[in-house]
């Protein structure tokens, strides 16, 4: 009787959907973003789960706040999300 579904080939949304730490590969949920002013159009990074109110540094207007968990954009501004770069994920996989 063959299974339902394929355990070592799950699919992107079930993966997603787990706790990072149950993932076939373990990721994080927080990723870096950079952020637009909209009055001054500075770009700063954000982590995206912030536990203080980032304001920007050219007119100190408020970028995010924290909730319990992400932190919430003010509306109006817009992002980009950063990707990890490439350097990083060869250090991981270098062994000594």
């Amino acid at each position: 009787m063959p299974l339902a579904r394929d355990l070592l080939h799950p699919s992107l949304e079930e993966e997603k959907k787990k706790h990072k730490k149950k993932r076939l590969v373990q990721s994080p949920n927080s990723y870096f973003m950079d952020v637009k002013c909209p009055g001054c159009y500075k770009i700063t990074t954000v982590f995206s789960h912030a536990q203080t109110v980032v304001l920007c540094v050219g007119c100190s207007t408020v970028l995010c706040q924290p909730t319990g968990g992400k932190a919430r954009l003010t509306e109006g501004i817009s992002f980009g999300i950063l990707q990890p770069s490439v350097e990083i994920d060869y250090k991981c996989l270098y062994l000594h």
